[in-house]
């Protein structure tokens, strides 16, 4: 084990994965001289050289249908994309391509590539490098959708998205990059699998059901809560597609409240479809409404007052999960 930032987890994740495949390749904008525009590739090209660490044109519809082309021919490839933002000149080609070559080839040729990109607010980036994208992904049959939380998992979950034979987006948030550090297992055969929930802190009070930047949000207000005789139990969904139902009915059952975090629109966001299965699976479960805790539906701004009134955290999600042990 190690203390690792999660940007240091995601490089040595793809090191350990190249180091055991050669087919594992990289592709994307700076990841190879400059190393990424966040340093998740830092040092990868001088270990593994230009035929495994291309620096690709300014295109990302380009940089997916390489990635795509490769995987089918027999390569593991993993596509960066500086921003999510900036992901969307390629979703034709994830969606219409990546995400449907299994099913239209009855299974003769797959897609085992990995699409990585940070999402999200709180640095300052406005409208344009702030978004989170992971609800676009998550309707198309196909595709895998995976948000780590932390260091750890998000090594353990790279490294399974690599491995894996199906097309998988792997949103990474640009805040916990380097925020914290956390102990992280060394070992090269270390896995966490796609599609399994984390019980991060059990609760009698209510569930709080995350991902990504919510977690840390979670865990600060599960905090603030303790200290007033609210036990708040925390869910990390960790993938988003597939969705571990069974964790967070487990979990809903035993609290009867749940309170669904993330930090994209409130409106059509991940949270909506959380919210549709607790609504048609645990009704009688259920002791109060589903609640939300979600940005507001407007683009991010620029300031850093009117950013921080746009999108969640901690005291917000101590503010419903206190309205909601209440009703």
């Amino acid at each position: 084990m190690s203390a690792q930032t999660m940007v240091e987890a995601i490089r040595d994740a793809l090191g350990e994965e190249m180091e055991r495949d050669d087919t594992v390749v990289l592709l994307g904008e700076d990841i190879g001289r400059k190393g990424g525009v966040f340093k998740a590739t830092e040092g990868l090209l001088e270990r593994f050289g230009p035929l495994r660490v291309l620096d690709t044109p300014l295109s990302e519809a380009a940089i997916a249908g390489a990635a795509i082309g490769a995987a089918m021919v027999g390569l593991r490839p993993v596509a960066e994309f500086e921003f999510g933002d900036y992901m969307h000149p390629a979703f034709d080609q994830i969606v219409s391509q990546a995400a449907t070559v299994r099913w239209r080839t009855a299974g003769r040729y797959f897609v085992p590539a990995v699409f990585r990109a940070p999402i999200g607010a709180g640095v300052g980036g406005a409208i344009y490098h702030s978004q989170s994208v992971e609800a676009h992904y998550c309707h198309v049959p196909g595709l895998k959708v995976v948000v780590p939380g932390g260091a750890a998992d998000a090594k353990g979950l790279l490294k399974s998205a690599v491995r894996d034979e199906d097309p998988v987006l792997f949103f990474e948030s640009k805040r916990l990059y380097r925020s914290e550090r956390e102990e992280v297992p060394e070992d090269a055969d270390f896995l966490v699998p796609i599609g399994r929930a984390s019980l991060v802190r059990e609760g009698r009070d209510l569930s709080v059901l995350t991902y990504g930047i919510g977690l840390r949000h979670a865990r600060e207000a599960a905090r603030q809560l303790a200290s007033e005789g609210i036990e708040a139990e925390i869910v990390d969904l960790r993938t988003l597609v597939p969705l571990d139902k069974e964790a967070v009915a487990a979990s809903v059952q035993r609290t009867g409240r749940a309170l669904i975090v993330h930090e994209a629109n409130k409106t059509m966001g991940f949270g909506a479809e959380v919210a549709a299965f607790l609504a048609e699976e645990l009704f009688w479960d259920l002791d109060a409404p589903v609640m939300r805790v979600a940005a507001k539906d407007c683009h991010i701004a620029f300031n850093q007052p009117e950013e921080s009134a746009i999108i969640p955290d901690a005291s917000k999600v101590a503010e419903a999960a206190r309205r909601l042990v209440n009703l």
